[in-house]
């Protein structure tokens, strides 16, 4: 179900946020209200206004964290958005979206809270814990969500960056060796189609110098449409190579947060134009 569209106004703030801060926020998004769940859970044994009180300072104390986890995340998300695929961008356009409602939702929590120990009702208490189980799962989801960014479709891995760039430069190379093989092809057919134009009887009257000529220029074409179609095999093998490595960094990155050194570029694909 697609959730109706808010926003919240650009604050702006008097410093710079730094990339990505986005993941380490969101553990303390996370962590903190399933510690605020078991603390209840406790208290509703032993029953102690400290215990209460102190969940309610730590739900503040997430709402915190959940305001500067929607900073960061609009931060990472204006760097990753241009290399994401069409498919990435809407992901990150819904994360966006959830995560302006969890924010709203901290709140709602807190608010609750402070009915349920305003009013010492068991039956408030019962529905605070019930609120905040609900909670907790928006909060796994939106987590797994962004996980998926991440190992899925690359946002803020520069590695996958790189490789992407690289795969680029293969494609367009593709693309100018793919143009020059229709160019060789037009050029091989054409004095095919004027010989077929000429009168019969006009046959005996070529030179034999013009008959070589035409033949040499034959050869030629081939030898071109040839180097050509080498050119363009090896840049599709340059082109599997570099989308293979891009889901094998990608995959890599799902078992371990440490960053590579980036790999040396690969050679560019060196096209001659006899």
């Amino acid at each position: 179900m697609q959730l109706p569209e808010i926003s919240l106004p650009t604050i702006p703030l008097p410093f710079d946020i730094q990339l990505l801060l986005h993941p380490a926020v969101d553990h303390f998004v996370i962590a903190i209200p399933v510690v605020v769940l078991l603390l209840e859970l406790y208290n509703l044994v032993v029953k102690r206004s400290s215990i209460s009180v102190f969940s309610l300072l730590l739900l503040l104390l997430a709402v915190g964290f959940t305001f500067g986890a929607y900073i960061t995340g609009v931060t990472d998300g204006k760097e990753a958005y241009d290399m994401l695929s069409h498919e990435g961008q809407e992901e990150l356009k819904a994360h966006k979206l959830l995560g302006t409602y969890i924010l709203f939702m901290s709140a709602f929590v807190v608010i609750v809270k402070l009915l349920a120990m305003a009013l010492r009702s068991a039956l408030f208490r019962a529905l605070f814990i019930v609120i905040l189980l609900g909670y907790i799962a928006v909060l796994f989801f939106q987590g797994k969500e962004g996980g998926e960014l991440v190992y899925e479709h690359g946002a803020n891995v520069s590695k996958v960056k790189v490789l992407d760039d690289e795969l680029f430069d293969c494609k367009d190379e593709l693309s100018d060796a793919e143009e020059e093989a229709k160019e060789a092809a037009a050029s091989q057919n054409a004095p095919a189609a004027v010989s077929k134009e000429a009168p019969a009887a006009a046959a005996p009257s070529v030179p034999a110098e013009t008959q070589g000529s035409e033949q040499s220029s034959t050869s030629t074409s081939a030898q071109t449409t040839k180097h050509v179609d080498a050119l363009i095999e090896s840049a599709k093998q340059k082109v599997e190579a570099a989308s293979k490595e891009v889901l094998s960094k990608v995959k890599e990155k799902a078992g371990s947060m440490e960053m590579p050194a980036t790999p040396a570029a690969p050679e560019a694909v060196k096209i001659e134009t006899h």
